[in-house]
């Protein structure tokens, strides 16, 4: 039997290819599927079978293109409500590819389509040697149980699901849909791509409490907010087939600045460089989202609408196109084409760009010592608590999106804008820019944890 593993690393999506005797299967298939096609053309598969272990709601799903490049037969939970052509899937049946047997586990919990695969070599032994646990069991975690159903509910299906699996032998291999970094899960998922049944069964809290109610109790009370485009996600995977990318095409500056002239109704650039480089010049009203950091695709879809009609900036073509396939594959479907030659032919045209102040957090320390700025703490509530500058003010980057909280408009000194390391801050006073306020410095370098050591005291 012939294994591999193929992530996409910006969403910390796992997917699978099994095969055995000429055919192969894919397993939760990532938006782009050259991986795919690479992969069967060096080792003389044909792809053959395509299986998804739910509806995915943090990504769109590539079965449709890698189905309508190989002819591949889709499979999925007779539960999941699908439009397109595919072969249900029901507790206990059986996918064949060569030798080996890829074998239905029904997980409900964080969908209740949700099923995970257990698979067999046939040509080595019965016994199980891997189980695929897609968005149920994840390594040092739990799949979130609040994203199709209410939190206690889905809870409670986990909890009974990871019954069904927690009795196989110990050398079983646990194979995730996740790695650290993505929505589905919380903040203990490793990044780690793989474990084993009986690791997890000793090292993984969430498998060592015995009590459905304290089970409960405790994975309800950790969910983080849920993203804003979860259900366009699951919409786009549970319709028609998706067969084609978008053609992603080169526009000129004169044309990109014709688009994008009504930041309220034109298409929203959306820049991907560093953000100290985006700070010194940038095309005005553009949005920073780094792709010096995973979650590029997540990021984004927290603070513009999927349906938005986007424009792509980066360190180069190349680096843009592959910022709008990230784009599409959380559910941007209308991404227009990318500034051609960046910034730099941009200047070169002689058209208008906008900057922003920079600050280290040295420099940060002093201009509230003197009592310069009032802070933007754009950190998640939880971080903010657990320690923060005392008079800050306190607006998740996420909370953003559709407009300026009243306590930013009405700072009575300018404003500097944090978080724990330059990343999303950069994305807040972007948006802030956007929306028309001025007078902003964005702390570039580091963050509101560093300021201690400037002697600036934290308070809890």
């Amino acid at each position: 039997m012939f294994f591999r593993e193929v992530l996409n690393e910006d969403l910390g999506c796992a997917s699978y290819l099994v095969a055995d005797g000429g055919r192969a299967a894919v397993v939760d298939p990532k938006w782009e599927i050259r991986d795919y096609l690479e992969i069967a053309a060096e080792n003389g598969f044909t792809i053959s079978d395509i299986i998804e272990t739910h509806n995915h709601a943090d990504h769109v799903s590539g079965r449709g293109r890698l189905a309508e490049a190989t002819g591949a037969t889709i499979h999925i939970s007779k539960d999941a409500g699908v439009e397109y052509d595919h072969e249900p899937l029901s507790d206990e049946d059986e996918v064949e590819v060569g030798a080996a047997r890829i074998a239905v586990v029904a997980t409900p919990g964080h969908r209740p389509e949700h099923v995970s695969l257990l698979v067999r070599d046939t040509s080595r032994s019965e016994e199980p040697w891997l189980l695929l646990t897609g968005d149920s069991l994840f390594v040092g975690d739990l799949a979130r149980p609040d994203l199709a159903v209410e939190a206690e509910e889905g809870a409670h299906g986990l909890f009974h699901s990871l019954r069904r699996i927690e009795d196989l032998e110990d050398f079983v291999e646990v194979r995730p849909a996740h790695i650290g970094g993505s929505l589905c899960g919380g903040p203990g998922m490793s990044q780690k791509p793989d474990s084993t049944i009986g690791f997890e069964r000793r090292f993984n809290p969430y498998l060592r409490i015995e009590s459905e109610s304290d089970f409960v109790d405790t994975l309800t009370a950790e969910q983080a907010p849920q993203p804003p485009n979860l259900e366009r996600i699951v919409e786009l995977n549970r319709g028609p087939l998706l067969t084609e990318a978008a053609q992603v095409d080169p526009l000129l500056p004169r044309r990109v600045e014709e688009l994008s002239r009504d930041t309220r109704s034109g298409a929203v650039v959306i820049d991907g460089r560093d953000q100290r480089e985006f700070d010194a010049a940038h095309v005005p009203g553009a949005i920073n989202v780094t792709m010096n950091q995973s979650g590029v695709g997540t990021r984004a879809a927290w603070v513009i609408d999927p349906g938005a009609e986007v424009i792509t900036v980066a360190d180069g073509d190349e680096e843009a196109l592959k910022m709008a396939r990230m784009l599409e594959a959380v559910g941007f479907r209308s991404v227009r084409g990318y500034l051609a030659g960046g910034i730099i032919t941009w200047r070169a045209s002689g058209l208008e760009t906008w900057s922003t102040p920079a600050l280290n957090v040295a420099e940060l320390a002093e201009h509230l010592k003197n009592g310069e700025v009032t802070l933007l703490d754009v950190r998640s509530e939880a971080e903010w608590k657990s320690g923060h500058v005392e008079g800050s003010i306190n607006v998740p980057y996420q909370s953003l999106r559709d407009e300026v909280p009243q306590e930013i408009k009405n700072a009575d000194k300018p404003l500097a804008v944090a978080c724990s390391g330059g990343i999303r801050s950069a994305t807040a006073a972007s948006l802030l820019k956007r929306a028309g306020i001025e007078g902003m410095e964005h702390v570039a370098d580091g963050g509101v944890n560093g300021l201690p050591e400037a002697g600036v005291e934290l308070k809890r």
